[in-house]
Order: structure tokens, then sequence, then C-alpha cells
């Protein structure tokens, strides 16, 4: 589920449907957290079958640590990427603004961290834009996209949270040891695909 301060625009024919704010969003609020209404699906699915339904698929969707597939019912599935994103996905299951995003500002993150299976062009035009999108750049982007999770997560419990509530206990006890002792942090490098796990390839 998307922070519901949030609203779906069409930015333009390059790129298309983005989200952007429609209230200011300060740094350290949850701007997505899986909820129980996500489609998720294996990839042995029969749908991967389906050249139509596979598209869709690869377009919509994030992969998790376990190889599942997820595709968001709601409109953080037309989140786009930039390398100078203003959320950031973190290792406690969801995304988190990373700085201020004012009213209308385009809702962005960073598609490395999504396990995508395929490199992937850029233009973003962000001043640091690294031109691909890597399926390896959580293995060596995760330091510096932790510096910034940790930086944000310094606000957490000074702004409002209205998807706190998909937040699990045990997660906000992860938290609150993390706030008080500034350990045992959970790195976004956890959300990095387990390469064992192996992808269905099939033909269309």
């Amino acid at each position: 589920m998307i922070h519901p301060d949030t609203r779906l625009d069409f930015l333009g024919d390059s790129m298309g449907h983005g989200v952007v704010a429609k209230q200011f969003i300060p740094a350290g609020t949850i701007v997505y957290a899986k909820d129980k209404l996500e489609i998720e699906m294996d990839s042995a699915h029969p749908l991967f079958y389906d050249r139509g339904y596979r598209e869709i698929i690869d377009k919509y969707s994030y992969i998790e640590p376990s190889g599942m597939y997820v595709i968001s019912w709601d409109l953080a599935k037309y989140v786009n990427h930039s390398c100078s994103s203003n959320t950031l996905s973190t290792g406690y299951g969801f995304e988190i603004a990373v700085r201020d995003i004012l009213p209308g500002e385009e809702i962005t993150d960073d598609y490395g961290m999504l396990n995508i299976e395929h490199e992937l062009s850029c233009s973003c035009g962000s001043d640091n834009c690294r031109g691909y999108v890597k399926p390896n750049d959580l293995e060596f982007l995760s330091e510096e996209w932790d510096e910034r999770v940790k930086n944000a997560l310094k606000n957490f419990n000074e702004v409002h949270q209205p998807l706190k509530h998909l937040v699990t206990i045990e997660t906000l006890l992860e938290l609150e040891s993390f706030f008080l002792r500034k350990e045992n942090y959970k790195s976004v490098s956890s959300l990095l695909l387990k390469r064992t796990n192996i992808f269905h390839t099939a033909e269309y």
C-alpha cells in the first residue's frame, strides 16, 4: 500500500504515468508497505507461460529475497525509478522517504533494490544517473543506501506515519532496538535475492 497522500499523474510522453505527492511528506515517513492485498506469485505460476501476462509481471512486479514476485494492487506499481530517488526500500519491509518530498513532487524509488532480472538503461536525468540499473546493484550500493536509510530513520518516531499499522510488532521492536542502542540494524542487503532460487524461464 502506498502513502495515502499520493496520486497518479501523467508526466509526459517520454515518462508516461508516475506517482506524485499530494501533500508534504517528510523524511522518515513510510511511503510504501506491503499489505495483504498485494498479488504474490512464484516463478512457476501458470501466468508466466502467457506472453501478455508475463510482460505485465515483468513491468510491475518486484522480487523478494525468497524469489516471490509481488505486484501492488494500488498506485505503488506506477512509482518510477531514479538514481537519486526520494524513497528507498529498507530491510524492515517498507520503503521510506529519505528526504522531504514536496507537494507535486514525483515519488521515485531505486529499481536497483528490487532484484530486477535484466539490466535496464536509465535516463532519469539526475546528476548521479548511473546510466544502467543492474541486477547486482544491491551487492555494490547497499552501504551507500544504508547510510541514507539510517539518516531517514532518525525521524521515524517524529513524523506522522499513516502506514505504520502495516508494520508488524516484531519489526517495530527491531526498529526500537536500533533506535535505542544503534545496533542490530537490518541492512538493505537483506533484500538481495537468494540466487540459489531457480527462476522460471518459460518460452512463449
